[in-house]
């Protein structure tokens, strides 16, 4: 369970981070979205301990990461944007080596998993500067794994990787959640990447979290009058729809701006009744349409 409660950062003029509070449940993968400079990485920082907050509490399993980092450090494995390995050491014995640096009980057979996990057979005898972005990235998870953490930081973890590299990340990311019930926070700025791993999302804007919530919770509070797309061919034409004007039309599509969600059954039942309807849709209901709707609601505060 990681508790944050009005964490604010100030770096001499620059206020990183301002007034944020949220709860992650444990077991659960929350995504910690917002463009690059909105706070994710120092937050990241504060909450395993590397940072100190300016102002506010960070409670990380009831403990306080800046005053008790070595404990807090213990349950967590944090994976930054720079991977931490050594270049000129292959893929194995940067393993060996922080197995060793983390104290790890029965280090081979642990590493022989993750090594597994990871798919390096092929990859780990050889010096990771020879490695790939993808490759380096998962050397680096396998490297925060090792102490077999209950809470999983994860800061900006498909950056820089092809589609490929993309999906075994979430892949893992999801393995681990189902399988370990490890809890997870992952930080990003692409919000497409996460949302088939993400149990619920913490919306950040110029250091201030701006909105939260599962994805059908923040769907229903901004989706609140609906733009629906049909495909139909109406004999009549589309005027014979009472109360309902279509924005744009032609022979057999339309567009139609409702006023509330109530309207769409309404709508759709005339369009029944003069003719026939072989695909309606919403139009700006995905999560990312409505992230930037969010972020242009808090963009010129």
């Amino acid at each position: 369970m990681i508790e944050v409660r009005n964490i604010s950062k100030q770096f001499k003029v620059h206020q990183a981070l301002n007034d944020v509070s949220f709860t992650v449940e444990q077991g659960s993968v929350t995504g910690l979205i917002g463009p690059n400079g909105s706070g994710k990485t120092t937050l990241i920082r504060i909450m395993n301990g590397v940072l100190g907050a300016s102002g506010g509490q960070v409670r990380i399993n009831g403990l306080d990461p800046f005053h008790e980092t070595e404990n807090v450090l213990a349950i967590c494995g944090t994976l930054t944007e720079q991977s931490g390995l050594y270049e000129n050491m292959s893929g194995r014995d940067n393993l060996i080596f922080f197995a060793e640096a983390f104290g790890v009980q029965h280090a081979k057979a642990r590493i022989d998993e993750l090594v597994e996990l990871f798919e390096l057979h092929e990859y780990q005898h050889r010096k990771v500067g020879t490695y790939s972005t993808g490759m380096k990235k998962r050397v680096g998870l396998a490297r925060v794994l090792l102490h077999r953490p209950s809470i999983l930081f994860l800061d900006e973890p498909t950056n820089g990787l092809d589609p490929d590299g993309i999906q075994m990340v979430l892949r893992i990311i999801r393995r681990l959640n189902q399988e370990e019930q490890m809890t997870i926070l992952v930080s990003s700025h692409v919000l497409s990447q996460l949302s088939a791993v993400c149990d619920r999302y913490i919306f950040m804007e110029k250091g201030r979290k701006v909105e939260e919530g599962t994805e059908q919770e923040i769907i229903n509070r901004y989706l609140t009058s609906p733009r629906i797309e049909v495909e139909a061919t109406m004999p009549n034409g589309w005027q014979t729809v009472t109360g309902y004007t279509p924005e744009m039309f032609s022979a057999n599509k339309a567009v139609f701006q409702l006023q509330s969600r109530e309207d769409i059954p309404l709508l759709l039942r005339q369009l029944t009744e003069r003719g026939q309807v072989y695909q309606a849709r919403i139009t700006g209901s995905d999560l990312e349409s409505i992230y930037f709707a969010i972020r242009e609601a808090h963009h010129h505060e």
